[in-house]
């Protein structure tokens, strides 16, 4: 056998190894994911869901079990950083992953793979200047403080004082977990530009007719100062009208049922969920 031949035996033999390796992987992640999924939460995390995640309350029970699925893989996968002297208990992680597992339900997704850490501080905090993309255009965002702020790649930030201020009220309708792993979904496909992946093909055209309608009417109304169920934050771009929206969506369902029927029709498809309907059964 030639030197040559020798040589792409071993490059053979190394991929095998390799992708080998990685089906390996997949598999046994694959599995661990299963075993979480039909597992219990312990009494602790129950215990924190039902005293401070008010959302929790509305759940019919087959979406509960998902959910108690859904924090266990999230916990199991995700790291939780605390800053500005933030203490990372149990209640704090539970508390975020039972928020950011309910957009998940019912839904094939990923376990948000771009994410690895969760940055937590105590109280709003300061952000210094920093470029991100949104729809394609390159923003400049100076230094400002924060409540919460969704990275493309990487992390998450989150204020716990606003977290517990908005998670244990049923009738907050405003949820800044909710916000941002909004834009966890949005940025999906790479792009923070309001259209996170959809199920085919076939539904873009009526997502970017209803959401640019809808998006242009908040616009308007922001512009002159007219209340809306939608945040006026949501106006600022189409990246922020689908997580205001998605915080209404859940926080707020009736009113947007009533005000934007097409829209909450939209994303009822696209979340797969009904949160009107779990507030007309209690």
């Amino acid at each position: 056998m030639s030197f040559d031949t020798l040589d792409i035996v071993l490059s053979f033999t190394a991929a095998i190894i390799l992708i080998g390796g990685i089906v390996l992987a997949m598999y046994r992640k694959a599995r661990r994911r299963e075993k979480l999924m039909a597992g219990e939460l312990p009494p602790e995390s129950l215990e924190v869901l039902e005293k401070r995640v008010a959302l929790y309350s509305l759940l019919p029970d087959e979406l509960r079990k998902e959910l108690h699925g859904r924090i266990a893989v999230f916990l199991d996968e995700k790291a939780f950083e605390g800053c500005g002297g933030m203490e990372i208990t149990s209640t704090v992680k539970v508390t975020i992953a039972a928020f950011a597992g309910l957009l998940l339900l019912n839904k094939d997704f990923e376990c948000y793979p771009g994410l690895n850490s969760i940055l937590v501080y105590p109280d709003t905090y300061v952000a210094s200047n920093s470029r991100s993309k949104l729809g394609g255009v390159t923003v400049v965002q100076k230094e400002s403080a924060r409540l919460g702020e969704s990275w493309t790649h990487g992390n998450l930030v989150l204020s716990w004082r606003q977290i517990e201020n908005e998670a244990g009220n049923v009738h907050c309708h405003e949820n800044v977990v909710l916000h941002e792993f909004a834009h966890q979904l949005d940025q999906l496909d790479g792009y923070a530009d309001g259209t996170p992946p959809l199920s085919n093909k076939s539904a873009y055209p009526e997502w970017r007719e209803v959401m640019t309608r809808e998006y242009e009417h908040l616009c308007r109304e922001a512009e002159h100062a007219v209340k809306d169920v939608i945040n006026w934050y949501g106006a600022t771009n189409p990246a922020e009208f689908f997580a205001v929206t998605t915080e209404s969506f859940f926080c707020n369902p009736l009113a947007l049922q009533r005000a934007h029927v097409q829209l909450y029709e939209l994303f009822k498809e696209f979340y797969r969920l009904d949160p009107a309907a779990w507030r007309h059964k209690r």
